[in-house]
């Protein structure tokens, strides 16, 4: 293993970070005193990113994305990870899912999205239907050679600015040896589609204007061509996708972690009490300490995964616990960092209650904390016959 960046991955990184610092906190008060990214805002950053060359970045270059391998991949999004998310989401990285277009669908949806045509969003989570995806009860039917889709779907994020929507529907149930389970298939829905409405979600502590969405199906009819992959297939399409998503929250969540220690040891480099820093106290040192060690080890699980899937290596497990180490690493910074403050750490003069609190949806999303040991438990039980 190689443990140093190649001069490509350091571009990278010094490119993303610089537009992050120059492009992108300084608007970031303003989102999360209004709580929207206005569309113009998002537009310009859009424009920007294009010139540079950086739009789509994890789209193969066939398709004309960046064409970025898993690991350099990881390190970009971990330096978008330091920005707020109502606007890094701009940065367009449309869903891999989309290489899974066939060619009439790559013309419509996959090809425009690389060329920040087209927004997508992706929709699974339903009321009652979070962490037990095959419990979904949103249901095509088939019509003829057509499919009438019926049900709800929520916490669908930024739906809202999206043009077009991935979604998972049962389509059937199949018998298996731990009983019957749901057939999934995914479906390309178009905003404006009769039947398809993209309504307000729900007002969320974490990431004030990078919004959630609630999507109802009312008799919501698909020809067949709508269909992405195969009929009953979207069960395997699905799990391609969490790959990446996984590791870009904890890539993500090492970033903002990063971005806020660095806060923190200036903050108890300069802030002094009792005639001294207040760095200079062990309660406040062994707090750095544990931090930095913590994000340290929270990169090094983040790029191994990603690492392994460049290597064609199975990464079920290390990308499961990349995903909840790394989140967890970043409760604990940002909980420490507000501590460390004091006062004025809970004062919105200040980010530090901004990271707090976005700090507490990426152990929910993209699979709990629980379904992460459970993936990792299972991966280790399995071959033993357990």
């Amino acid at each position: 293993m190689h443990f140093g960046l190649t001069q490509e991955q350091e571009m990278v990184v010094d490119t993303v970070r610089s537009f992050v610092e120059k492009e992108l906190y300084p608007l970031e008060a303003e989102v999360e005193r209004s709580g929207i990214c206005a569309p113009e805002i998002g537009r310009e950053i859009q424009r920007k990113v294009m010139e540079m060359g950086f739009y789509a970045p994890n789209i193969p270059e066939a398709y004309g994305g960046g064409g970025l391998d898993h690991l350099t991949f990881a390190l970009l999004e971990r330096e978008l990870g330091r920005a707020s998310m109502a606007l890094s989401v701009w940065w367009g990285r449309p869903s891999n899912i989309l290489c899974a277009c066939n060619d009439e669908q790559r013309e419509r949806y996959l090809l425009p999205s690389v060329r920040g045509e087209r927004i997508d969003a992706l929709a699974m989570t339903e009321p009652d239907a979070g962490s037990d995806v095959r419990g979904m009860k949103c249901f095509a039917r088939a019509d003829g050679d057509d499919f009438v889709i019926n049900g709800t779907k929520h916490f669908i994020s930024h739906a809202d600015i999206a043009d077009f929507v991935i979604v998972f529907v049962a389509t059937g149930e199949e018998e298996t040896a731990r009983g019957p389970k749901k057939k999934i298939t995914c479906f390309l829905v178009d905003r404006g589609t009769p039947g398809f409405e993209i309504r307000k979600g729900y007002n969320s502590v974490s990431h004030r204007g990078y919004h959630n969405s609630i999507l109802s199906f009312d008799d919501c009819r698909l020809p067949a061509s709508q269909i992405l992959g195969e009929l009953d297939g979207g069960f395997a399409v699905m799990n391609s996708w969490l790959y990446a998503t996984r590791i870009t929250v904890a890539a993500m969540s090492v970033g903002r972690a990063r971005r806020c220690f660095d806060m923190a040891v200036d903050w108890a480099a300069e802030r002094k009490q009792f005639g001294q820093p207040i760095g200079k106290f062990q309660g406040v040192s062994f707090k750095l300490a544990d931090m930095v060690t913590s994000i340290d080890a929270a990169d090094w699980l983040t790029l191994a995964a990603a690492w392994r899937l460049d290597q064609g290596l199975d990464a079920n497990r290390e990308i499961a616990q990349a995903k909840v180490f790394a989140s967890e690493t970043l409760a604990k910074v940002t909980d420490e960092t507000l501590q460390i403050f004091g006062g004025m750490g809970l004062m919105d003069e200040l980010p530090i209650e901004r990271f707090w609190r976005d700090a507490r949806v990426e152990r929910i999303w993209d699979g709990t904390s629980e379904i992460q040991r459970h993936i990792i438990s299972r991966e280790l039980l399995r071959p033993k016959g357990a």
